[in-house]
C-alpha cells in the first residue's frame, strides 16, 4: 500500500486497536506490578488498601494486618543478591566487549579457511536453551575440575558451582551478541581512512585509537548495554551454575517459591526503572 493514499476508516481503526492491544499486552503487567508495589497490603494483589512505601523502606503496618517488615532497602539478602548481579554483569560485560571486539576484527579483517564454519559455530549458543547450556557447562567444568584434582592434586575452585562459573556460563552466549553488534558496525567502516593515516606516518596504535576506536564507540556502548542487561536478567543458565551466593533473579525465584510478597513488586519496579535509565543513558551517550 502506498503511504500517501487515504486508508479506509475500518483499516485505520483496526491499526489503532492492534497497536493498543499489542502495547497493552507488553506493558499492562508491568503497570500492575508497579502500582501494587505501593499497595498497603501484605499480599501483592487487589484490592487496593492504600498508599505506602513500606515495601521499599520497611516498617509500618498494613491496612489489612500483617504488621511491619523489611522493605527492599532494608533486606540485606536482597541487597546482597543485587550487588552480586551487578558484579557478575560487569565481569560478563567486560569480557564480552573485549573478546567480542577481537572476534569482530577476526571475522571482518582476516581471511582464513573455515571462516564460515567458525561464524556459524559462534552462533550456536544463541539457539541452545539456557537450561541445556547451563547443564552442559556445569557437567564439563565439574569433570575438568575433578580430573585436575585426581591427576595433579589441583583444586580449581572456579570450575565448581559459583560466581566464576556463572560469569563463564553467561559469557559463553552473550559474547556472540556483542560480536555481532560490533562486527555490524565494523563492516561499514571505510578502511581508506586507516590507509590515509598510515600514508601520513601514523602508527598502528595511533590509527586504532584515533580513527577506528572512535568509529566503533557507538557499537561498543550499545553492546555493553545489551551485555549488561542480558547478564543481569539471566535466570536459566545462572540457576544451573550458581553456588552459595545467588544473584538477584535466583533469589527472587526462591522467594516466589516461598510465597508471593509485595517486596518482590518493589524489587521489580526498582529494576524496571534502573534498567530503563541505564539503557537510555547509554543510548544517549552512543549518539
Amino acid at each position: 500500500m502506498i503511504a500517501s493514499l487515504p486508508r479506509p476508516r475500518w483499516l485505520r481503526s483496526a491499526t489503532v486497536l492492534y497497536a493498543l492491544a499489542f502495547f497493552g499486552f507488553l506493558f499492562l503487567p508491568l503497570v500492575v506490578v508497579a502500582v501494587f508495589a505501593f499497595n498497603d497490603a501484605p499480599y501483592p494483589a487487589p484490592p487496593w488498601r492504600g498508599f505506602t512505601l513500606r515495601w521499599f523502606i520497611g516498617g509500618g503496618g498494613a491496612a489489612g494486618g500483617g504488621g511491619g517488615g523489611s522493605g527492599l532497602f532494608g533486606d540485606a539478602e536482597l541487597l546482597g543478591s543485587l550487588v552480586t548481579s551487578v558484579v557478575v554483569a560487569l565481569w560478563v560485560t567486560a569480557l564480552a566487549i573485549a573478546v567480542g571486539t577481537a572476534n569482530a576484527f577476526l571475522l571482518e579483517r582476516v581471511q582464513f579457511r573455515g571462516k564460515a564454519a567458525l561464524s556459524m559455530a559462534m552462533l550456536a549458543p544463541l539457539v541452545i536453551p539456557g537450561v541445556i547450556l547451563g547443564i552442559s557447562i556445569l557437567a564439563f567444568a565439574s569433570r575438568l575440575a575433578q580430573a585436575a584434582d585426581d591427576w595433579f592434586g589441583l583444586e580449581l575452585a572456579f570450575l565448581r558451582p559459583g560466581l566464576p562459573l556463572v560469569v563463564l556460563g553467561q559469557f559463553s552466549y552473550i559474547v556472540a551478541i556483542a560480536t555481532l553488534t560490533i562486527a555490524a558496525r565494523l563492516k561499514r567502516f571505510d578502511r581508506a581512512l586507516e590507509e590515509a593515516a598510515y600514508d601520513l606516518g601514523a602508527t598502528r596504535r595511533a590509527v586504532f585509537t584515533s580513527i577506528t576506536l572512535p568509529y566503533l564507540r557507538p557499537a561498543l556502548i550499545g553492546a555493553a548495554a545489551i551485555s549488561f542487561l542480558m547478564s543481569f536478567e539471566n535466570f536459566n543458565t545462572t540457576l544451573m551454575l550458581v553456588g552459595s551466593d545467588p544473584p538477584l533473579t535466583v533469589m527472587m525465584y526462591g522467594r516466589m517459591r516461598e510465597g508471593a510478597s509485595p517486596v518482590l513488586n518493589a524489587v521489580s519496579l526498582f529494576l524496571m526503572v534502573a534498567s530503563a535509565a541505564l539503557a537510555l543513558a547509554m543510548l544517549r551517550k552512543a549518539r
